[in-house]
């Protein structure tokens, strides 16, 4: 930042000179761009402003309107002072027209009790604003060199924001264009404090130039965009005005982010992420304070606090098109449309955190006496109708047939009071979730209640007793397919499905019912117990829908 004219009267080139500040006391804060000597009284037209003026004033007139005419040119063009050095044309003191007239025009004015080279002031003061702008060159390489690497990593939003924080020492928000937080970085102040009444205060703000500094809000804002779209604003808050590093630093993360939109083409919404961040935090206790995660989601426009809160996984049956479902990414804004055509405030994201398998996580916000039953319903059915209206859409799209399963499942865990609680409400979720999708009965969704004993044996599926069970009652029959390459386990899983119904189970299995019999005599033998008993055929069932949880949570 170029010096004030108070750090140039501290320059011991300008000290030598003994200077007094006669006028303009209360501007010494102005800045200096530039040192120019000229003893003739005509020289503002040639100024530019910010210019330091030295002169001995040996061809200032003597006439006091004439010095008032050339103290005002001077600060009209915006000088930051005027020092004049007595002993040529004035031995002890300015004249009394010249002080009056500085002050009156707000133009410092220093008088120079002793005779000073002015090339010495010159080369000193020069050599400053030449160190602070190569200062201030290589301050904009660093921060061209960390946007660059921002860009080419292709680094979240979240990522990008955590970094103008770090370098402006400033809480920063990004916004959209509905004044609902996308991501914020506290830098240090409370979480809450910031985003509170967030919609409100930035609607407050409105601006002309695409970056500008409100100083009510004492926020400095830019626009994000390219391509002649907007869509959204990013904005460093802080104590005072802004440095011109500061509009650096905004402008270049601004750019970034706009180009970061622009390559994520096919990645999901800034929303999704936004959302997806926050559960994520919620799910993997980030949050110091649950509070911090309510004050983002209710920047968001989704209120946490003082409602009833529930986990919802939509988990994909097969992953990508296989399903017909082209992205998670697609899923989750299919998601998040159909919780806004059901009236449903709710946080809905992608969640990939290493688990086997990607899905979308929704955390509903209900109110006091919702319907949970109801509403779950109610955003099932839009879900499937928003995915039906793409798959006609789709060229590629394969016509879903009558008894096909939907290409997603539903599941949801139990209601909970609190943000503490809502871990223990989506654990419960991805489990039913994973038992159900092994399931095509219909249901529009699943909750543990629905799964019975299938979802009994998964939750028990690390139990070393169960496993102990599954063996005694399998493994015989297990060994005995490994070592002959046969399908006897298939057979007994078709045959009890079917209710022990034989010519179900020949029909399912494509064989004939001989072939059937004596693959069933096979298996009686091999585990040594009877298939017409009812008790021994359940405890077989029971057996073999465990074997299913254990072998479907193995990688």
């Amino acid at each position: 930042m170029l010096p004030t004219l108070a750090d140039v009267l501290r320059l011991d080139a300008v000290r030598r000179g003994d200077p007094r500040v006669v006028a303009g006391a209360d501007r010494l804060d102005a800045r200096v761009r530039w040192v120019h000597s000229a003893e003739v009284t005509d020289i503002a037209h040639l100024l530019r402003g910010g210019e330091l003026v030295l002169t001995t004033g040996i061809a200032l007139p003597d006439e006091p309107g004439r010095l008032r005419a050339y103290v005002a040119e001077l600060a009209q063009v915006g000088v930051s002072g005027l020092i004049v050095e007595l002993g040529r044309k004035y031995a002890r003191t300015l004249p009394a027209a010249l002080i009056s007239a500085a002050e009156e025009h707000g133009l410092p004015l220093i008088a120079w009790a002793r005779e000073t080279p002015f090339v010495d002031v010159t080369e000193a003061v020069h050599a400053r604003i030449i160190d602070v702008q190569l200062a201030e060159l290589r301050a904009s390489e660093k921060l061209h060199e960390v946007f660059t690497q921002l860009s080419v990593d292709g680094a979240p939003p979240a990522e990008v924001i955590r970094q103008v924080a770090r370098l402006a020492g400033r809480p920063v928000v990004l916004e959209n264009l509905a004044h609902q937080v996308l991501a914020a970085e506290t830098a240090g102040s409370d979480p809450a404090e910031l985003l509170a009444s967030w919609e409100t205060r930035s609607r407050a703000v409105r601006m002309e130039d695409r970056t500008a500094y409100d100083e009510s809000s004492r926020w400095l804002v830019t626009v994000v965009g390219a391509r002649g779209e907007d869509w959204g604003r990013l904005i460093i808050a802080g104590e005072g005005p802004p440095s011109p590093r500061d509009i650096v630093i905004v402008e270049r993360a601004a750019t970034t982010l706009a180009l970061g939109r622009l390559l994520e083409q096919h990645a999901q919404s800034l929303e999704r992420q936004a959302h997806g961040s926050i559960i994520s935090g919620i799910l993997a206790h980030a949050y110091s304070d649950p509070q911090e995660a309510a004050a983002r989601a209710r920047a968001l426009g989704v209120p946490l606090t003082g409602r009833r809160l529930l986990g919802i996984v939509v988990l994909p049956r097969e992953p990508g098109e296989a399903c017909g479902i082209t992205s998670l990414a697609d899923l989750a804004e299919s998601t998040a449309a159909a919780c806004r055509e059901a009236n449903l405030a709710a946080l809905v994201g992608t969640l990939d955190d290493g688990s086997p398998q990607a899905r979308v996580g929704v955390l509903a916000s209900l109110p006091a006496r919702a319907a949970d039953e109801q509403l779950l319903g109610e955003l099932a059915r839009r879900l499937r109708a928003h995915h039906a209206v793409a798959a006609a859409r789709s060229q590629e799209g394969i016509a879903r047939r009558p008894g096909d399963a939907d290409p997603f499942v539903m599941a949801a865990g139990s209601t909970v009071e609190s943000i503490r609680d809502v871990r223990r409400s989506f654990l419960e979720a991805e489990q039913v979730a994973e038992v159900a999708s092994r399931r095509n009965d219909g249901r529009l969704f699943y909750r543990l209640p629905d799964l019975r004993l299938r979802g009994l044996l998964h939750l028990l599926r690390g139990d070393a007793r169960l496993q102990t069970f599954l063996e005694r009652e399998l493994g015989p029959l297990l060994t005995y397919d490994a070592q002959r390459g046969g399908d006897l386990v298939r057979v007994l899983t078709l045959y009890l499905d079917s209710g022990r119904n034989k010519a179900l189970a020949a029909q399912r299995a494509h064989l004939s019912r001989p072939a059937l019999y004596e693959r069933l005599r096979r298996i009686e033998r091999v585990l040594d117990t009877d298939l017409e008993d009812v008790e021994s055929c359940a405890s077989l069932h029971v057996a073999l829908l465990a074997l299913d949880s254990v072998r479907r949570d193995r990688p």
